[in-house]
Formats: structure tokens, sequence, C-alpha cells
């Protein structure tokens, strides 16, 4: 039989320490969040931010005032549902980045270039395609010629304003007549920059301000939509607003879809 001691002897609660549970530390008092746990100790941070090592004893802590002993949490089962990119492609289970291909896509600028990362990084680096900025259209027939392409190191553009019979159509021709079209893709969107091609729900408006001619764009739409910082500032607001290819007109998502298969390198697995 036990002695009166054994029977005397508190009994708490085993809780798994799950990250984000909030806790109190008994001894000292601290309250806050689960954000690491160990064999010997766990760290919790406070509403300040501050983290606080608390080592693991039974019953040092309490939950909802309750007194417990953390323990450590069981492993969450893998979800058997298949995992989804910003531009609607199944992840793959390992998302090792290829090295980097010989072809490249290039855009007019680096908020082009931003909006292609945030949505179809993933499936770049799986392809190990590098998106690059031209920093303005005017002279890519030169800057196709430079870079040589083949149709084994192709050469994928996105151009903004791209509609038949106007100056951005006419430079698109004059670059493919450098290299063929089996080496250099030129695909677009109809809008006059890339902000455009954000839905206007997206950032919470009814539709794209109209800007007078002679009005750089993106100027006129910061001035219209009164915005007070500059216009950088405004279009991290918007790229922070864009999730998903959903948020995007689908002429810009097919046009990002066409350059990515054109120079994606042909897949390395033989059949044997």
């Amino acid at each position: 039989m036990g002695s009166d001691g054994d029977r005397r002897r508190p009994q708490w609660r085993n809780e798994p320490a799950t990250k984000g549970l909030t806790v109190r530390h008994r001894t000292t008092g601290y309250v806050g969040q689960i954000v690491r746990f160990s064999p010997t100790q766990v760290v919790i941070r406070d509403k300040a931010g501050r983290e606080h090592q608390l080592p693991l004893a039974p019953g040092a802590f309490s939950v909802g005032g309750r007194n417990v002993t953390l323990v450590r949490p069981k492993p969450q089962p893998r979800s058997t549902e298949p995992a989804f990119s910003a531009s609607g492609s199944i992840m793959p289970e390992r998302r090792e980045a290829r090295v980097a291909a010989a072809s490249r896509i290039m855009v007019e600028g680096l908020h082009d270039a931003e909006l292609v990362e945030k949505i179809w990084g993933d499936d770049l680096r799986q392809e190990g395609v590098v998106v690059e900025p031209l920093h303005g259209a005017d002279d890519l027939a030169a800057v196709v010629s430079a870079f040589a392409p083949t149709p084994e190191r192709r050469l994928g553009i996105l151009l903004d304003h791209l509609i038949a019979d106007t100056k951005e159509s006419k430079i698109a021709r004059r670059a493919i007549e450098v290299a063929g079209p089996d080496a250099v893709l030129i695909t677009g969107h109809d809008f006059i920059d890339i902000w455009a091609a954000v839905k206007p729900s997206v950032v919470g408006i009814e539709g794209w301000p109209d800007v007078p001619m002679g009005i750089d764009w993106k100027e006129g739409v910061r001035s219209s939509l009164g915005f007070e910082g500059p216009t950088g500032a405004l279009w991290k607001v918007i790229l922070s607003r864009v999730k998903s290819f959903r948020d995007l007109d689908p002429s810009l998502v097919g046009a990002v879809e066409q350059l990515i298969d054109f120079v994606a390198p042909p897949p390395t697995d033989e059949v044997g």
C-alpha cells in the first residue's frame, strides 16, 4: 500500500505544448504564447514581444486556470490533400529548386518582376527559370541580340500594352525577327501598366482611374487615389493585396504561363 504522502501528491493533467497555446508560468507569473518546445524547456512570447525561456517541471504551468504539465505535442498527420502554389499549380512534396537554366524570362520593369515572382515564383524555381527586368523595352531588339537566344536557350518576354499596331507591337515584331519564333516568344496584356492587371476589387476600388494623356500613369493613379506616399510605396500596398492568380486579369495569367511553358527545360527523366 502507498503512503499518505503518495496519496496526497498532486496530479496534473498533461497538456500538449502546441505552438501558439497561451500559458502562464506559475513561478514567475509570465504569460505568453508558446513559440518553441524542447524536452527541458519551453519558450513563450508575451504581449510585448519578449521571449522567456522557462524550465519544464510537473505542474509548472497553467492553461485556462488549470495547472498542467506541458508535454511534447503529437506530430500532426500529413494532409493527403495536394498543396497549391499561388499560381494554382500543384506543389510537389519535395520543392528543391533546379539549377538555373540557360533560358530566361524578361519583363519590362521591377514591378512586373515582383508580381511574377509573387505568383509564379514556386513554378519558376521548380523549372530553374530566372526572371529579369528590362527597365524599358525601347531597345528590345538589341537586348535580344545580346542574349543570342537559340531553340535550346530560349527567351520569353512579357510586355505591357501589347495591342496590334501599337509601339509595343512593332517593338515585339522587330525583336522576334532577330532570333526567330523558335528562340523568342513575346506575350503581353492590354493594360498600359502591370498595375492595372491587378483586379480593381483586390485594391478596394471600383476601377482603375482614367489618367489623361501626357501624365505618367502611375503618378496619375497615385494622385487620383489620394495616396500621400511615394509611388513605390503605393505599389507595395497593391502587391500586398495580391494573393493568387485569381487576383489578376486572366490575360496576364495566360501570358505568363505561356512564357513559362515556352522557356521551361524539357523533362530529364527517360523511360528505359
